[in-house]
């Protein structure tokens, strides 16, 4: 079964690297290829040495195949149902129930919603979409999981940001089924129907409801409140950003989840207390072990309430894990068989993704089996180590002779001096085991870690000794007392549970005061991830086997990155997708500037949910400039983020003085000049000079001071060189003025649009004087502003410009030479078949 469920992951992760679905020709190929391979297996397995060997790899080869196969049509029907492209935008009227737990914030609140029937009625519908109800004059009415609503919305289809070494948002939302999002267009106009959505989903959802409300109600304004409701129900939204902040740079933020180690302990204890039960109770006088042996109530019992603890944790894949391998071994063991945990690993693998075959996009999936595969290599082949067990049982017969008094007294002392002599022994044993474990974890999820999170907690093994025990032991038990328990009983665990919580955070605190202790590492490739996985598979080999001392040379590559950069002479331009708003990365041979940062948490919080991991994927920690080209929040608003995340040596802005962004630059030990025209400098041999505005007090409106950025390379008698210009939101009448000054200093091949393409910039006389072969807009898909204006993209298109938009193409990187240019569309180079979908 190892090969099988093994060969069938393999062929769900081959899918889901597809540009494109297979189609009913290559379905019709591939249900040949699958029983081409089933004949090659059946003829292996009747044979012997190499034949035999032949046979398990077509095994699993054919496994592979329908592993493909299965994910392709679950896929296929899944996009099946679409937003019509249509109704993007126009009002629709849907009626059904919300699903899941609703996450409120500042702004209102989002769900999602389960749809049942549309208004003007649409084939293909989604059955599920996701809605923003954003408060505005009025309250938000009460969001009940389960609750029936007619609502008026307008919504778009799944699409987010395409951008490098950032997660797909749109893998995330098709693995969750979401295939519409959108917003409460008119909620005045919302309607609350009769009854509530019936099924198990939605009970279990009702009652995490009422045990989060219950929690909130008792822990009130408590610092850690959201970590005691993720250990109860396993919603995380409520967290304070510092308490995930430290729980990362600590390595310990698996512990905040309804994690597999979590329901394994829930089910164990569940086990115990059931078996202690049955074992005192009498049925029509007789024992009840008589009737049913107490090992299958233990096993029923502890797979019950594992059940019901991965219900309140929404069925995540870490607890999807766990609850398989748990039923797994459970029949395994009432059925009276012997069975490897390596195979019960299998099976559970292959269930979660009989389930869900886009579990393998997500971090939890890789994470989770990543440790119990980790777990199962570190233990395997390797001897335990036995301590004898000392003979302390008294003396069975005891003489009244005075004579053998003082040797009965000598006799005991020794016992007792040998049990805890054996104690301490077993204990020693324990630890060193415990720590084995934790250490083979810790090396087999640190490329892992690198991959997902660009970095590696240095302390975490330290952290995670003391961390461990504290929240598995302590914690979790209360916290899931106070779900058991009655009011008001419960709010004594749940607050005896936050206090224990606060004593861990103390803690955490002082271990993660210096800086060292997080080691931020760039995002590997292929080949770095694929030698540092054959490390950490050498590394956990059992004793004996070849050169393991060696093993941690295979981790060079990935620990000590080379990161390419352009060479001296030429840069590198990559404006992200970031929706609405402006950020481009500038990279030299050894320099680094970023050209605004997003928007802020008025909006989208692309700063901190784009910008910043970006930067931090590149191996990019510090900045030698930030340039924010003005005060509006798509420019400036994710600066703070990108201060408080990355090191910034020097901040250029055009904002008034008591822009609050100048104090925080300072802050954080940034040099602060505004920018004006005539400020020139040279990194590597590209040239910086600044156009606009000019210097002195800035008056209008924050477009027309807006920072203009030209980037050259040095010209040669052979080579004019190429330039890149970059303008923000400058609009009609700056465009007038750089124009009057000196035209032929605008030329640029590489222009970032003004203004997004609105119909208030990019005048024809400005595209005239800069003359680029590539323009790029930095718009948001399908937004309110209607960027670019269809006449201004006419206009580009009139000079045979090539042109790039971030919702079409996601993140450009554009490399410029004195040579030459070259054009990269994310979009173009990662394609998935999901994309656009």
């Amino acid at each position: 079964m190892r090969a099988v469920w093994g060969g069938f992951a393999l062929g769900v992760v081959l899918l889901q690297q597809q540009t494109k679905l297979p189609g009913w020709l290559g379905g019709v190929g591939l249900f040949l290829l699958i029983n081409a391979l089933a004949g090659c297996a059946v003829w292996g397995l009747r044979g012997h040495g190499w034949r035999r060997r032949s046979g398990w790899c077509a095994v699993w080869c054919a496994a592979a195949g329908v592993g493909f196969g299965y994910a392709a049509w679950r896929a296929h029907e899944r996009l099946a149902l679409s937003l019509p492209l249509d109704f993007e935008g126009r009002p629709v009227e849907v009626s059904g129930a919300i699903r899941g737990l609703p996450i409120h914030d500042a702004m209102g609140a989002r769900f999602l919603f389960e749809v049942e029937a549309t208004q003007p009625p649409l084939a293909g519908f989604p059955h599920t979409i996701q809605l923003s109800w954003i408060a505005r004059d009025a309250p938000l009415p009460q969001l009940d999981p389960g609750a029936r609503w007619r609502l008026p919305v307008r919504l778009k289809r799944p699409h987010g940001n395409a951008n490098f070494g950032v997660r797909d948002a749109e893998a995330g939302w098709l693995a969750r089924d979401i295939r519409a999002r959108g917003y409460v267009s008119a909620p005045a106009a919302a309607v609350r129907l009769p009854g509530t959505a019936q099924g198990l989903s939605a009970w279990v959802n009702r009652w995490r409801a009422a045990l989060r409300h219950r929690i909130n109600t008792v822990l009130d304004d408590a610092p850690h409140r959201g970590i005691v409701t993720a250990l109860a129900i396993g919603a995380q939204d409520g967290i304070r950003e510092a308490d995930w902040q430290l729980l990362r740079t600590t390595g310990t933020s698996h512990l905040v989840a309804i994690s597999g180690m979590h329901i394994g302990l829930a089910a164990a204890w569940a086990g115990w207390l059931a078996g202690s039960l049955w074992r005192r109770w009498v049925f029509g006088g007789k024992s009840a072990p008589l009737l049913w042996p107490t090992s299958s109530v233990m096993v029923l019992a502890g797979v019950l309430f594992a059940a019901a603890h991965a219900a309140l944790a929404g069925f995540n894949v870490p607890a999807q894990r766990a609850l398989w391998m748990l039923g797994v071994a459970a029949l395994a063991l009432l059925s009276g068989r012997q069975m490897a945990l390596s195979v019960v690993l299998a099976w559970a693998l292959g269930l979660v993704l009989l389930i869900d075959p886009w579990a393998v996009v997500t971090a939890g999936f890789w994470l989770s089996f990543g440790a119990v595969a980790a777990i199962l290599l570190a233990l395997s082949g390797r001897p335990r180590e036995l301590v004898p067990r000392a003979e302390y049982a008294p003396e069975t017969e005891m003489h009244a002779d005075s004579s053998v008094t003082g040797e009965a007294s000598a006799n005991r002392v020794h016992t007792a001096w040998a049990f805890w002599r054996d104690a301490w022994q077993r204990l020693q044993t324990n630890l060193r085991s415990g720590f084995q474990v934790q250490l083979a974890v810790t090396v087999a999820l640190a490329p892992l870690t690198i991959v997902w999170f660009s970095q590696v907690p240095l302390l975490g093994l330290a952290a995670n000794a003391f961390a461990i025990p504290w929240v598995s032991v302590l914690v979790t038990p209360l916290v899931l007392l106070g779900v058991i328990l009655p009011a008001p009983l419960d709010a004594l665990a749940w607050r005896a549970a936050h206090g224990l919580l606060e004593w861990l955070m103390q803690a955490l605190q002082l271990v993660a005061q210096p800086a060292w202790t997080l080691w931020r590492l760039p995002q590997p490739d292929g080949w770095a991830l694929a030698a540092a996985g054959v490390g950490v598979l050498w590394c956990l080999a059992p004793r004996g086997w070849p050169l393991r001392w060696a093993a941690p040379l295979t981790w060079l590559p990935l620990l000590f990155p080379v990161n390419p950069v352009p060479p001296a002479g030429a840069f590198r331009l990559t404006a992200l997708d970031i929706g609405q708003g402006s950020a481009i990365l500038v990279e030299t041979a050894r320099h680094t500037l970023l050209f605004d940062a997003g928007p802020g948490p008025e909006s989208t919080h692309a700063g901190e949910r784009i910008v910043v991991p970006f930067l931090q994927a590149r191996g990019t920690y510090a900045l030698d400039a930030l340039v924010i080209s003005h005060a509006d929040s798509d420019h400036a608003g994710g600066a703070p983020a990108v201060l408080d995340n990355i090191r910034v040596r020097q901040l250029l802005a055009a904002l008034v003085p008591r822009n609050p962004l100048w104090a925080r630059a300072r802050q954080r030990g940034a040099q602060t000049v505004p920018c004006a025209a005539g400020q020139r400098w040279q990194w590597d041999g590209v040239e910086f000079a600044m156009l606009w505005p000019d210097p002195g007090p800035l008056s209008g409106r924050p477009n027309a001071h807006s920072c203009v950025l030209r980037i050259s390379t040095a010209s040669t008698a052979q080579t004019p060189g190429n330039a890149a210009l970059l303008t923000g939101d400058l609009e009609a009448p700056g465009e007038r003025g750089l124009l009057a000054r000196e035209p032929h200093a605008l030329q640029a091949q590489v222009l970032l649009v003004p203004h997004h393409g609105s119909k208030t910039s990019s005048t024809e006389p400005f595209l005239d004087a800069i003359g680029p072969s590539i323009a790029v807009f930095q718009v948001g898909y399908r937004n309110r502003f209607r960027h670019p204006h269809p006449f201004v993209w006419a206009r580009y298109q009139a000079r045979q410009i090539e042109l790039t938009r971030s919702d079409e193409d996601g993140a450009v990187r554009i490399d410029v030479t004195r040579e030459g240019l070259a054009l990269e569309r994310y979009r173009t180079t990662h394609q998935r078949y999901w994309m656009g979908r």
